[in-house]
């Protein structure tokens, strides 16, 4: 087996990852929970938001982050950007799909299919996103792992979203930092999932750099989160619903 450097790039890279997971998690919960206060075509735009907010920043662009650090001895490590970007799109419409059904409100069953739904995108993310790498050796999968990461996945994501269910903003930080530790979680155990025998010989794997991403990414994830931001912001109303009183008893 080939020695694998998961924080080659630096050690504060997981901190880091974790962090914008959580924030990306945050400003998607804020945006769905002005969907549920919302109907008709704005209920549909902040869906939409929600998802790109969650799926891309919380999801996707902590995976990418996170990467910056790893390393293969003996080989280059190179990304597919179709595959790349699929994984992106993956992970925006089926976690988005997930939170939209969260956001319908019920509990039992349909907690738990929003859960199962959102978890199982986190996790289908990393593993199509491992996918896209592209090195000069076999690369293979602990079984039992993998479906450790996914349990972790499903479980954190289904707590995460019973968190911003509720109202107020105490409740979106705790769901966006569950949520931070299911997408952390997933792509840790499913890095100490993967097995990586070099070839003996090969030419250089095609696809691109991680380097070379970074700058297309920042620029885009900023402009992005800075929109979104604004929308919740300046929107009527734009505060976390707040529990309202109890209505008077009848008598």
């Amino acid at each position: 087996m080939s020695h694998i450097d998961y924080f080659a790039h630096e050690r504060w890279t997981p901190v880091i990852a974790y962090l914008v997971s959580s924030v990306g998690a945050l400003l998607g919960l804020l945006l769905i929970a002005r969907a549920r206060a919302s109907t008709g075509p704005a209920r549909a735009a902040w869906l939409v938001g929600g998802s790109l907010s969650t799926g891309w920043t919380g999801v996707w662009v902590m995976h990418f982050i996170a990467m910056m650090g790893f390393r293969v001895s003996g080989t280059r490590v190179r990304y597919d950007l179709p595959l790349t970007s699929a994984s992106a799109a993956f992970a925006i419409v089926v976690v988005g799909t997930g939170l939209s059904l969260a956001a319908r409100g019920g509990e039992g069953p349909a907690l738990a299919g929003a859960g199962l739904l959102t978890g199982l995108g986190i996790a289908g993310m990393h593993y199509l996103g491992m996918a896209a790498m592209n090195m000069n050796a076999d690369v293979s999968y602990d079984p039992v792992i993998v479906a450790l990461s996914v349990l972790i996945a499903v479980t954190a994501a289904t707590a995460a979203l019973r968190y911003a269910r509720r109202t107020g903003p105490a409740a979106a930080v705790a769901g966006a930092l569950i949520l931070g530790v299911a997408v952390s979680g997933v792509h840790h155990t499913g890095m100490f999932a993967m097995r990586v025998r070099v070839r003996p010989a090969g030419g250089e794997p095609p696809g691109a750099e991680a380097i070379d991403l970074l700058p297309p990414v920042v620029v885009a994830i900023s402009v992005v989160t800075f929109a979104l931001l604004l929308a919740v912001l300046l929107a009527p109303g734009h505060a976390v619903p707040q529990a309202g009183p109890e209505p008077p008893a009848r008598g």
